[in-house]
């Protein structure tokens, strides 16, 4: 489980904080806890995710060295936006 504050990648998102940890109810009052994420990169994105269960794929962030390797790659311009936008913000932030 992710905590609050913690910076993750998120596929749909790509490099994301997670602002809170909320709980919703659905029609028939069960309760589910979410992560609310918010796109470092575009701060008016944000996303309501699962905590359990969820189908997008949620991760921490690669290292620096794998950053640097996957930037290297002859195919690097050919990745999603998301794994670019990840390597850039790992390799700055280091």
């Amino acid at each position: 489980m992710f905590q609050k504050k913690e910076i993750i990648y998120s596929e749909t998102l790509g490099v994301c904080s997670v602002d809170d940890i909320v709980k919703l109810a659905d029609n028939k009052k069960d309760t589910y806890y979410y992560y609310l994420l918010r796109s470092v990169c575009d701060k008016s994105k944000k996303a309501y995710i699962p905590v359990e269960n969820h189908t997008v794929q949620l991760r921490e962030l690669i290292t620096k060295e794998e950053a640097l390797c996957l930037q290297k790659e002859e195919d690097f311009d050919k990745k999603s936006e998301q794994i670019k936008g990840e390597v850039r913000y790992v390799i700055e932030k280091g």
